[in-house]
């Protein structure tokens, strides 16, 4: 629903990632279908699509124009968004060079930029250091106070609490919704 986090719980198998990839329009369905309204913002991976032969603003201006933001408007802001990403004189760096947090926090400041009505995270908020992983709470809170809506994914289950508010248990045995995450714990606990 608008203005919700749901997080995707499940054993490694179960179809989080799949079902992510789906949501972002990387896979089509075997049969069925997906529909999405609204822009979709995207960490499926921790290196985020980065390309390792760019530097970090070059990456910036190829995944802000692969977005949909215009060229003008990347290039403009690409010092922003070397503020958010928070990784000083590495952003002139090739991103071969880069830590996997640092490539969590390159993707992130540029899914960011580009203001998505959906956000989709498989796994990145548990490569990032303590401080981006408060600026990502914030981020997908400030989605979420507009009406957008945060999909993530992993296995972290105290980092999926507080970052969402409902979840989606996914087991070989079908989906359970689960509207206190605070019952994460006891349903996978109790094989659930």
């Amino acid at each position: 629903e608008p203005g919700s986090a749901l997080a995707l719980i499940g054993a490694n198998g179960a179809g989080k990632t799949t079902l992510l990839r789906l949501l972002a329009g990387v896979l089509s369905p075997d049969e069925g279908r997906v529909a999405v309204s609204g822009r979709v913002g995207s960490l499926l991976s921790v290196d985020a699509g980065l390309m390792p032969a760019l530097t970090g603003r070059e990456n910036a201006l190829l995944r802000g124009v692969l977005s949909g933001i215009p060229r003008r408007a990347m290039l403009a802001d690409l010092d922003l968004i070397a503020v958010r990403a928070g990784l000083g004189d590495a952003y002139e760096r090739l991103v071969s060079t880069y830590s996997q947090g640092m490539l969590a926090r390159l993707g992130f400041a540029v899914v960011e930029h580009t203001d998505p009505d959906i956000l989709l995270l498989d796994e990145v908020h548990e490569a990032i250091d303590d401080t981006f992983r408060a600026a990502l709470v914030k981020t997908t809170e400030l989605i979420c106070d507009r009406g957008g809506i945060v999909v993530a994914a992993g296995h972290d289950h105290a980092e999926l609490e507080r970052l969402c508010d409902r979840g989606l248990l996914m087991s070989e045995s079908g989906l359970r919704p689960i509207d206190d995450l605070a019952d994460i714990r006891t349903l996978i606990a109790a094989g659930a």
